[in-house]
């Protein structure tokens, strides 16, 4: 062990660290571990039509948690009279705004220690915190008017990107707290074809968020035609009409069976362009002797999320296989941001 000063300025020579940057790595990892949480259950909240389980913001019916005894209940009805109480959905909506808020509290945690300790230990990634604090409170006003809005499919969509912003950032600085530096050295045509993958998986979530968020899921109720024709008959200038009005609850959908279907078909063919393209790409990881662990997580992934995809058209959206959808493409959203910092070598920094 070295020391530049003494007691909590030691520095770890094996693995380059001192306990500055090894507490943020901690901090990093429950953050990480509490955004897949908030993600997971803003899903299963959405997929329960438990988005306005609580018509108020940010306590439910006037309480901190929900209301749970008769004369609770009946206040709350007496308060929202359009908004009856249905405790199969006043709870995820609340458990899901109790762990969002513990994730923003823990990243202005981060924050903190980062600004607090950068004379200490050169090298933290403090823009990268000062973005996701911003991110998070930016990520909290859309849940407010996600509610607010009564589930306007612009709002609720931006919502679930906002998420998977914020994963994918807390993600990224777990891996340069981490000091992790894979030896992968990629040509610049496969770094390129890396990155519009990126870019073409984060296009395909927005076409998830936008065929949950318009409740077309299963606007196609067959495979691999839609129904019972390779193209069916749709409407996408509705289906893709983002000046929808503000004002109507959109619970259900608003949306007539043309309109969803286009969504629907258009998400379906992003998912066969999404996974032709990351096909290419493991392959051309497999070549890179360094990148074939990366190739095969890769390819697992794609292939869970493209099974999970096919079994909730056949299986009519169960919520279990549902849900886990939500958390694979977020997943492989994950791998994609690894492998690109992957070809970066990982010690060029720029945010």
């Amino acid at each position: 062990m070295e020391s530049r000063t003494m007691g909590f300025n030691t520095r770890d020579v094996r693995t380059n660290t001192t306990p500055y940057r090894r507490i943020l790595l901690l901090c990093t990892a429950c953050a990480v571990a509490l955004v897949l949480a908030v993600v997971v259950l803003g899903a299963f909240t959405r997929l329960k039509d438990a988005g306005l389980g609580c018509p108020d913001w940010p306590g439910c019916y006037g309480h901190l948690t929900w209301p749970t005894s008769d004369t609770e209940v009946a206040a709350a009805e007496a308060r929202f009279p359009e908004a009856p109480v249905e405790h199969d959905k006043t709870w995820p909506e609340m458990v899901h705004r109790y762990f969002a808020s513990t994730l923003g509290l823990v990243i202005f945690t981060i924050l903190v220690l980062a600004w607090r300790w950068q004379r200490q230990e050169s090298g933290l990634p403090l823009k990268l915190c000062v973005f996701l604090a911003g991110l998070v409170v930016l990520q909290g006003a859309f849940g407010a008017w996600t509610v607010t809005l009564k589930l306007w499919p612009q709002v609720v969509t931006t919502h679930l990107l906002g998420g998977v912003a914020n994963a994918s950032c807390l993600w990224l600085l777990l891996l340069r707290l981490s000091h992790w530096r894979p030896p992968v050295t990629a040509s610049p045509a496969l770094k390129r074809f890396a990155f519009l993958a990126l870019l073409l998986v984060i296009v395909q979530i927005a076409l998830g968020g936008w065929t949950s968020a318009n409740y077309a899921a299963i606007a196609c109720p067959d495979l691999p035609t839609c129904h019972g024709v390779w193209w069916p008959a749709a409407d996408y200038a509705q289906g893709f009409n983002i000046f929808q009005h503000v004002g109507p609850n959109y619970l259900g959908g608003l949306l007539d069976n043309h309109a969803r279907t286009a969504i629907h078909f258009v998400h379906r063919l992003g998912a066969v362009t999404v996974s032709l393209v990351l096909v290419v790409l493991a392959v051309g990881l497999l070549r890179l002797q360094a990148a074939r662990g990366l190739a095969l997580v890769l390819f697992s992934a794609l292939l869970l999320q493209v099974s999970l995809g096919i079994s909730n058209v056949y299986w009519a959206l169960p919520l279990p296989v549902a849900v886990a959808h939500n958390a694979f493409g977020l997943i492989l959203l994950l791998v994609l941001v690894t492998i690109n910092y992957a070809f970066r070598g990982g010690e060029k920094h720029h945010v």
